[in-house]
């Protein structure tokens, strides 16, 4: 997805949303995958961190345009 872009749709923030859930999970798997692991490469598993953390953010990002104040009628 083009990030200077955002979705012109809440299907497309949804579909969006789900293919990043899915890659953050994939993420959290290999980085729990390397960390059993103590000989793969260290900057690879910085990276990945990296990007998982990202990626939480476009995904919190998604999920406040998508229904901006969860608590509003609690």
């Amino acid at each position: 997805m083009d990030q200077k872009h955002p979705p012109a749709s809440n299907d497309a923030m949804h579909t969006d949303l789900i293919e990043l859930r899915a890659e953050h999970r994939d993420l959290d798997e290999a980085i729990t995958r390397m960390i059993a692991n103590p000989q793969d490469d260290e900057l690879v598993l910085r990276r990945l961190k990296k990007r998982k953390l990202l990626i939480k953010d476009r995904i919190t990002h998604f999920e406040r345009m998508l229904d901006p104040d969860p608590d509003e009628y609690a």
